[in-house]
């Protein structure tokens, strides 16, 4: 497919990492973001073709869009769909931008197409938020607009050293029939979890006959480890020991013992440290975890003090302990070193915590998304609100 050009929308865009994952075969037509700080790393890494708009999503024009597109992506806002949204879900004004960026696509469609893919992507809280409606709600609205639709569970831990379940919701515009090797019959473990088929049990008849198991294949073994993506030691900040030594203060026994055994190797072992909030009784303390196995906990937007993830480098007795920089934690999402990242670094951290893991989406373009398109060839033209009634 190298001599194929395929034309995309990406909204919520962050400073770009679809487009970075799509690559060059793909143009981009249309891009939105509201947060001036990553339009500024977009545009520092795509240049300044006119394609970024940024503001509010609730103020794009439908003449501003791609009325042929082939792929329109939104990873909208996920935080009222997290454990730490309070439950608000889809009625939010945050994470409700679903529903605006559908409305939009609705209104360029008068008189033209709806995108040949839609794809949505957020946290597996989605699956779940407001009893199951929310999702319900997203999958109708697919549906309700002339698209076949499935979900995938993908963890980039199978790409990255990251642990980072999303939840990628696929439509497909139904005046176009499926490639029979791109779907299951039935789940498939790697990708359908226990979790989104709970949520498809709970789909109702019209969206479970509108519902399709997409077949990916597992990526080959991930070659990468937390400890081959840190910056050379010495062009790094290290916390003093006491700073160490109140980390490890606030360890549970459990994880002690998980230093203890790394100090019993005979070489150095990198672990990733992160703080928990647990409930003990009617009070609350804060705990600091740490894993061993090569793969750092979820990156998160650094707005709180137990956002930031740190690493511990144990070498016998000697521990010393430091947070990630902001380039590790862009490695850790995919993205090559040639990626201009924000100077500031908190804007650089909010950037990589809030964006989309590069090799899974490479891996979508590659085995679904491109093939889904390439064979795609009839147009549907809307001259009303929805495809059918």
């Amino acid at each position: 497919m190298t001599n194929t050009t395929f034309s995309f929308q990406e909204f919520f865009a962050g400073g770009g990492m679809v487009r970075q994952a799509l690559g060059g075969n793909w143009k981009c037509t249309f891009a939105n973001d509201f947060d001036g700080k990553k339009a500024l790393a977009y545009q520092d890494n795509w240049g300044l073709g006119g394609e970024l708009l940024v503001g509010d999503i609730r103020k794009i024009m439908p003449s501003q869009l791609d009325t042929c597109s082939d792929l329109s992506w939104a990873s909208f806002p996920c935080q009222d769909l997290s454990l730490a949204g309070a439950g608000k879900g889809l009625a939010s004004e945050r994470s409700g931008m679903f529903f605006i960026f559908w409305e939009k696509l609705r209104q360029a469609a008068i008189g033209n197409a709806l995108p040949k893919i839609v794809v949505i992507e957020n946290v597996c809280g989605m699956l779940t938020s407001n009893q199951g409606r929310d999702f319900r709600a997203v999958i109708k609205t697919f549906v309700e607009h002339g698209y076949k639709v499935g979900g995938l569970i993908i963890d980039a831990k199978d790409f990255v050293p990251q642990s980072r379940k999303r939840v990628f919701i696929i439509g497909v515009r139904d005046d176009h029939a499926i490639e029979s090797q791109l779907i299951s019959s039935v789940p498939i473990s790697d990708f359908h979890t226990p979790a989104l088929i709970r949520a498809y049990d709970q789909l109702t008849e019209v969206s479970k006959a509108n519902w399709v198991w997409f077949n990916l294949p597992r990526p080959s073994h991930r070659k990468t480890e937390l400890i081959g993506l840190l910056e050379p030691e010495n062009e790094v900040d290290w916390n003093d020991t006491e700073k160490t030594a109140l980390l490890l203060s606030k360890m549970s026994a459990v994880n002690r013992s998980k230093v203890q055994a790394a100090q019993n190797l005979n070489y150095p072992a990198v672990g990733a440290l992160f703080m928990r909030t647990r409930t003990l009784g009617s009070s609350k303390k804060v705990f600091a975890e740490v894993r061993f196995d090569g793969i750092s906990g979820c990156l998160r937007t650094p707005n709180g003090g137990s956002s930031r993830q740190s690493i511990l480098w144990v070498e016998g007795a000697h521990v010393r302990s430091r947070l990630l920089t902001p380039r590790e934690t862009a490695r850790l999402m995919g993205l090559p070193d040639a990626y201009k990242l924000p100077k500031n670094k908190n804007a650089a951290l909010h950037l990589t915590g809030d964006g989309v893991v590069v090799p899974v989406v490479e891996h979508l373009k590659n085995y679904l998304l491109e093939p889904l398109i390439s064979s795609h060839k009839s147009v549907i033209v809307l001259n009303t609100h929805k495809r059918y009634s």
